[in-house]
This record gives C-alpha cells, sequence and structure tokens, in this order.
C-alpha cells in the first residue's frame, strides 16, 4: 500500500446507515493485495457526473400490478440461486431455449423457473422446494451443460424451503409482510431479517478477527422489487439511500478498467490465468470490499457535481458500471462461490 493510501490518510464515505459500508474498514486498511486510487475516482467523476445515470427499470418477469404476490415470490426465490453459471473449468456459460429464443447466465435460470412453472410445478412454493431432489432440479434447469453448482443450488432451495414452509406457509410475500419496510431496522428490516432467517443470504467473511458483510443477493432480491415495482404501487424501502453496491465479478472489472482499483502484479497473474481465487480469502475478501468502498466514494464524488434533484444513490451507479463493463472480455476473478 501506498504511503498516500495510509490508514492515517484514507478517506472514508460518509455514514449512509449500511452495516455493509461499516465493516470495510478493517480490510480497507489492511489490504495486501488491493488497494483504492482515490485520486483516480476523482478524475471519474469529473465526467461521469454529466451522464444521465437513470434510475433503472428492471422488468419483473410477472407483472408487479396485477400479479404483485407472483412477483415478489419469483423475485425472491430466482435471487435463491442467482450465483454460478459459467462452468468453472471450461467457462462454458449455462443457457436454455425457452419460446424459441435462446438464454444464458442469470436470464437462463429464470426462464427455467418460468417453464417449470408453466408446467405446473410449483417452484415458488416453499413446501416444494424443501423436498426437490436433485434430479427434479436437474430436469428443471435443462440446458446446454449441467447447471453449474447444481449441488450447492439444491442445498440452498432445500434450506430456504424449509424455512418458507414452516414459518411462512411457503411463501416468500408471507415473510416480506412481516418485516420493517427498512433494508436495516435494528434486526426487523428486510435484510436483517432474509439474513438472520436464512443463511443462505448471510453473505459474510472473515477478515483477520472481524466479520466484513457483503450481503450481495439479500440487496439485490430488494433492489429488485424497489426498481421493478417503480409505477406500479411501489415496493417500499424506506432507506434505500442505505444500500450499496453488489460485490460480484463484474463491477470490479471496471474499476479496474478505470484505474480506481489497483491489484498486486502477482493478483494481477493470478486472475490473467484464470486462476480460482478461494472464497473467504484474503484477496477475495478485499478485491469485493474495495469495490464497495469505491462505488461509494465514486457516488459521492458525482454528487458533489450534479444538482440536489439529480442525485444519484449508490445502486445507479453499479448499474451503470455493471451495464457497461458485463459483456467485456476483461479477465474477472474466478471465486467458486454461491454467494455471488
Amino acid at each position: 500500500m501506498r504511503e498516500s493510501d495510509s490508514p492515517a490518510t484514507l478517506r472514508w464515505p460518509r455514514p449512509i446507515g449500511s452495516p455493509v459500508l461499516d465493516s470495510l474498514r478493517p480490510v480497507i486498511e489492511g489490504s495486501r493485495h488491493v488497494r483504492t486510487d482515490v485520486a483516480r475516482i476523482a478524475e471519474v467523476a469529473r465526467w461521469m457526473a454529466y451522464e444521465e445515470l437513470p434510475f433503472p427499470r428492471f422488468g419483473l418477469d410477472f407483472d408487479p400490478a396485477t400479479d404483485r404476490e407472483r412477483a415478489i415470490d419469483f423475485t425472491m426465490v430466482s435471487n435463491t440461486i442467482n450465483s454460478a453459471f459459467s462452468d468453472f473449468e471450461t467457462g462454458v456459460k449455462f443457457e436454455t431455449e425457452l419460446e424459441g429464443r435462446t438464454w444464458s447466465d442469470s436470464q437462463a435460470m429464470t426462464s427455467c423457473l418460468k417453464r417449470a412453472m408453466a408446467e405446473g410445478i410449483p417452484v415458488l412454493d416453499g413446501r416444494y422446494l424443501a423436498a426437490v431432489t436433485r434430479s427434479e432440479l436437474d430436469a428443471i434447469f435443462s440446458g446446454n451443460i449441467e447447471m453449474p453448482m447444481l449441488d450447492e443450488k439444491l442445498a440452498v432451495l432445500n434450506e430456504v424451503g424449509r424455512v418458507l414452509a414452516e414459518r411462512y406457509d411457503g411463501f416468500f410475500h408471507n415473510f416480506l409482510a412481516t418485516c420493517s419496510p427498512r433494508l436495516f431496522d435494528g434486526g426487523k428490516g428486510l435484510v436483517d431479517r432474509l439474513v438472520h432467517e436464512f443463511p443462505r443470504f448471510d453473505d459474510t467473511s472473515p477478515y483477520r478477527g472481524r466479520t466484513i458483510r457483503f450481503y450481495k443477493l439479500a440487496q439485490l432480491a430488494y433492489w429488485g422489487l424497489y426498481s421493478g415495482f417503480q409505477g406500479h404501487g411501489g415496493f417500499r424501502i424506506d432507506d434505500i439511500g442505505s444500500m450499496t453496491a453488489f460485490a460480484d465479478y463484474i463491477v470490479p472489472v471496471a474499476m479496474r478498467v478505470m484505474d480506481i482499483m489497483v491489484y498486486t502484479p502477482e493478483l494481477d497473474a493470478r486472475i490473467e490465468r484464470h486462476e480460482l481465487i478461494p472464497r473467504d480469502s484474503d484477496e477475495e475478501i478485499e478485491i469485493r470490499a474495495h469495490m464497495l468502498y469505491a462505488t461509494a466514494l465514486l457516488t459521492e464524488d458525482i454528487n458533489a457535481l450534479r444538482p440536489p434533484e439529480l442525485q444519484v444513490i449508490i445502486p445507479q451507479v453499479d448499474a451503470r458500471l455493471w451495464g457497461s463493463y458485463h459483456a467485456t472480455h476483461w479477465p474477472h476473478h474466478l471465486t467458486r462461490t454461491i454467494m455471488y
């Protein structure tokens, strides 16, 4: 780490009420493999601030105006398994056919769920998910290759299904109805409850005796509902400004291309070789933590250059970066995990 980036001189984002962002300091101050170039963030903000940066309007897979409960259930179940859609050995992406089109990655997964529903399989009902078998799930996710990490996806669906069946009559919309309309609310909020009651969403990592929170899929599920329900009665989240970016593979690539995040030559070489970066290794944690830290600072610097009526929140900046770089040929780190 450069002298100018020592803990005593690190710039820290303003508090936004996020346990995720608040947990990152030990990583940012102690990183050995990744650093954030704060001066470069200011340079990027000087031109990105003048882009439109629209509020995303994500289309939900079911009409939120006429089928609100199913739209909620589908979004939550699909985010339960929204990870790992490429074979880690070959790099081949999972694809499937639906309605005369070929779908890949997460869209292939949601297409498989919709196809199953059309066939009468109750994939949104926790009572079914709790008992679904490997062979049944393999048939649901029929495609060009076996669904990557099928066994792990089976385990999380069984786990989530059991909780839904035992406590919420089988459905996520019943769970959400019992939560405070805030992401974080002293244990009562949407994210608070989700990561506590459904360990599948408890996306944390140990780092030198501290717990680092990421909560990627938990936040992404609610971001999808919040944005998808815009204009359709809304999905109430009173503290949407406390949401961070979504710590995945793609936004770190954007930060690398823009020279905001800097890796050691050794880490760069491992990524270039497509070498697996182990889950919960210092390298993986530092990549994810610096990505969250950098997007928070970039959002602040962008807002400093925009008028009050055009202020943005962190997920809008995340959407801009992800949308521009999700198809890039620049290599991203590879980690075998169900968390992103």
